[in-house]
């Protein structure tokens, strides 16, 4: 698994509204209706994290979501942060 240059990492940024690049993660900030909506989203989530074996680094209180990915392993960001990111994307979109 290869680290992603700044500026490859910069070109798919663009390609996922809502999500900034912040020199060492990915991170996206969410907020929704109240804590059950949150966390009934975070439960989705989870699943495809174990799906795809790559775990966020989140946050949430009350209503409000801060999720953050990047590879532990290579110290970077790496295609299975983005496939995570998209996979979020299409959870939020449903």
């Amino acid at each position: 698994m290869e680290k992603l240059t700044p500026s490859s990492i910069q070109e798919r940024i663009e390609k996922l509204p809502g999500w900034t690049y912040n020199g060492s993660a990915i991170e996206t900030q969410l907020k929704f209706k109240d804590f059950k909506e949150a966390f009934s989203v975070m439960t989705r989530i989870a699943f495809e994290c174990e799906a795809l074996n790559h775990h966020p680094d989140w946050k949430n209180v009350y209503n409000q979501l801060h999720i953050a990915l990047n590879t532990h392993d290579v110290q970077g960001i790496t295609d299975k942060d983005f496939a995570l990111a998209h996979k979020i994307q299409d959870i939020l979109s449903d």
